[in-house]
């Protein structure tokens, strides 16, 4: 008698059992201050193909470089209005919630509405240059992908820690294209000579 191995099989996708109602693509409203952009962009795996069952998260700060995070919100409350305008104008503003999920579609691609983030602390006590954080998920991965998306002709650029981290040829799989003012384009590549630079988290 002799054993033969089970045969592999990849891990999902199962994104639509639990997560599309969770769905979201559109991170600005009422009252959200901050310059409104459009982020656009397609999946693709080793092979150039697109990938048409992933999901892509986001999260990112507010425009004033604040995260919806209860540690941000305590800070905001505590603060003490003095000036009128000011009361009034705080309560105009609605909550950011900095957080956006979206499948992509049959071509690989997907799409974010949103607000360019502010510069956040770093871990060295350095400002970040305004980022938004991405999450990957695709069939056969056991784990998210975690990379980020960075503004293009942001001088800051230069001085974030984690960019300095990458090497200078690669950067720019992390930096977005400008199609117009408003409207940016960034795509992910999964392998390959241009594969994008993923950190470990």
């Amino acid at each position: 008698m002799s054993l033969q191995a089970t045969t592999s099989q990849t891990v999902g996708p199962y994104f639509k059992i639990g997560l599309s109602r969770f769905y979201t693509d559109d991170l600005t409203g009422p009252g959200v201050p901050g310059g409104t952009i459009e982020i656009v962009g397609r999946v693709f795996d080793g092979d150039g193909q697109p990938v048409p069952d992933g999901v892509i998260e986001i999260w990112q700060a507010d425009a004033a470089g604040k995260y919806a995070h209860p540690e941000f919100l305590r800070e905001s409350e505590n603060i003490q209005e003095t000036d009128g305008q000011a009361e009034e104008q705080k309560r105009g503003q609605s909550v950011f919630r900095g957080f956006g999920r979206v499948p992509t579609k049959s071509d690989g691609s997907f799409r974010f509405k949103t607000i360019k983030p502010g510069r956040v602390p770093a871990p060295d006590g350095t400002l970040q240059a305004p980022h938004i954080a991405v999450s990957v998920f695709t069939r056969g991965l056991l784990r998210r992908l975690v990379t980020r998306i960075y503004f293009p002709d942001e001088p800051s650029n230069a001085e974030d820690f984690a960019l300095k981290l990458v090497q200078a040829g690669r950067r720019h799989t992390l930096i977005a294209k400008k199609l117009s003012d408003a409207r940016l384009e960034w795509n992910v590549v999964l392998q390959g000579a241009e594969e994008t630079v993923f950190f470990d988290c």
